[in-house]
């Protein structure tokens, strides 16, 4: 298992912008998939801070890994946080930035980005293939906008689903586990106490993980924080 343990969220930030520095310099395009919440905010100001001037943007390709069903402009939206600590700081071309239309339908939103992943991707094995997958873990074990309640939608024939928040009912579109675990690189992004407990039990496969999502993705690179590994 390939585990990376860092003294902080900044210093696992770091050596992400190291990574993707590194990557554009050696392929022509590099399609990442990004994910919500406050490990891979601390990574996009870190690359604003450090590496907007260095890292060839052109070759970089930005989808999500899930998306709520919110217009682009709502606080809620992870694209707009995206927007808020990266796009806003770097020059990437707006045509190389692929969003979750959270302004339609949960159904058009989730058949449109379907569509996009198809027509934007490499297509290997007749499923579109990331470079790179950013994934985070709720304190549920959730992964994605795949929650241990609706896990089912993990192993959906199609590469992304409608997901529903468990406690808000929110609707949300998600990929799913067939274009996660087809992804050259996975890099799951584990920080802070509250995930300490999980972690463990998922990495030391202790009874019943697998009903957690995040138990089910194949051969990540854990990147975790001090806290977050606490316990392991």
């Amino acid at each position: 298992m390939n585990i990376e343990i860092f003294n902080s969220k900044q210093e696992l930030a770091s050596y992400f912008g190291k990574l993707l520095k590194k990557r554009t310099e050696q392929n022509n395009k590099v399609s990442i998939a990004l994910s919500g919440g406050s490990t891979p905010k601390a990574i996009f100001d870190e690359l604003a801070a450090k590496y907007a001037e260095i890292i060839n943007w052109s070759n970089v390709l930005l989808f999500w890994g899930d998306e709520r069903i919110v217009p682009p402009t709502d606080e809620q939206s992870n694209y707009k946080m995206t927007v808020d600590h990266l796009l806003s700081k770097v020059n990437i071309p707006e045509e190389n930035v692929f969003r979750v239309k959270g302004e339609l339908s949960s159904e058009e939103a989730c058949a449109h980005y379907e569509d996009l992943l198809s027509q934007k991707l490499n297509v290997v094995d007749g499923i579109p293939q990331f470079d790179i997958m950013l994934l985070g873990m709720g304190d549920d074990g959730h992964t994605a906008s795949v929650f241990p309640y609706e896990i089912d939608l993990w192993d959906a024939s199609s590469n992304c689903v409608v997901a529903t928040h468990p406690d808000s009912g929110q609707k949300r579109v998600s990929l799913t586990g067939r274009i996660i675990n087809h992804a050259k690189n996975i890099f799951f992004l584990v920080t802070g106490e509250g995930k300490a407990e999980k972690l463990d039990e998922i990495i030391n496969a202790k009874e019943g993980y697998k009903q957690y999502p995040a138990a089910l993705v194949k051969n990540p690179i854990w990147l975790m924080d001090k806290a977050a590994a606490s316990i392991l």
